[in-house]
């Protein structure tokens, strides 16, 4: 079941191209990773494929997939973390995009919304208020969330900038269940090449234009693994 096809794209900030001749799919039950330095491109396709950004050139296609299907966690969320909800109110907001003309939640939304505190262990925090949270508690009820919207593709930018290596070995855990016991689709912007390398399942690499699109299997074996794991550790000895 193809989700996205990206079909030789172009995006350009005041007629000045970024990023150049992209070319990739998602299927079903995929789980992609998308890599490259700061300034390669990275967000700024993401923002086209959720449609905050204009393409230049080519053009994005979406099948099997309605816009609520598609869940964001995106860098930046200091507008969730000023929102003084409790946790299973933000868990249960996911519902919103389902309710139509309904201006109240149904019985069956809240079930929903209770199945995934369950599921994602953060039933004990129900009436805490999110912005109180631990960074990684915090992931949980956004999954959680994302979740409860029924998406069935979720997209992550750099999903664990600022985490603690504890609570981002715990993310890699609650993705890689979503993903192969929810069978949910994944796209996840990160920094963390060994992470992606063990997690997904396909790799794009990106240098202001596409460099490599395949399984993780054939990136391993490509010249553009071996430099940027080079590049990850310089940068890390630097820092």
């Amino acid at each position: 079941m193809l989700y996205i096809s990206c079909e030789d794209l172009s995006f350009a900030y005041e007629g000045l191209t970024v990023i150049r001749n992209i070319n990739f799919s998602v299927q079903g039950g995929d789980y992609l990773c998308v890599l490259g330095e700061n300034g390669s491109g990275k967000s700024t396709l993401i923002k086209g494929i959720l449609g905050l950004k204009e393409t230049a050139e080519g053009r994005i296609v979406k099948r099997d997939l309605k816009p609520f299907e598609i869940g964001y966690l995106p860098q930046e969320r200091q507008a969730w973390n000023d929102f003084p909800a409790g946790v299973f109110e933000v868990v249960l907001s996911g519902r919103l995009g389902l309710r139509g003309i309904r201006p109240f939640y149904t019985r069956a939304d809240k079930l929903i919304a209770e199945e995934n505190l369950i599921r994602f262990e953060i039933g004990n925090i129900r009436n805490r208020c999110y912005r109180e949270l631990s960074g990684g508690q915090r992931q949980r009820v956004l999954l959680a969330r994302a979740l409860t919207a029924g998406a069935k593709l979720l997209i992550l930018d750099e999903p664990g900038a600022g985490l603690d290596p504890l609570v981002s070995v715990e993310l890699y855990r609650l993705l890689e269940q979503l993903n192969r016991e929810m069978k949910m689709s994944i796209i996840m912007v990160s920094h963390d090449v060994s992470g992606a390398v063990t997690h997904a399942s396909h790799i794009l690499h990106l240098k202001k234009e596409q460099t490599f699109f395949g399984t993780t299997a054939e990136y391993l074996r490509s010249p553009w693994a071996a430099g940027f794991f080079r590049e990850s550790r310089e940068s890390t000895e630097v820092s």
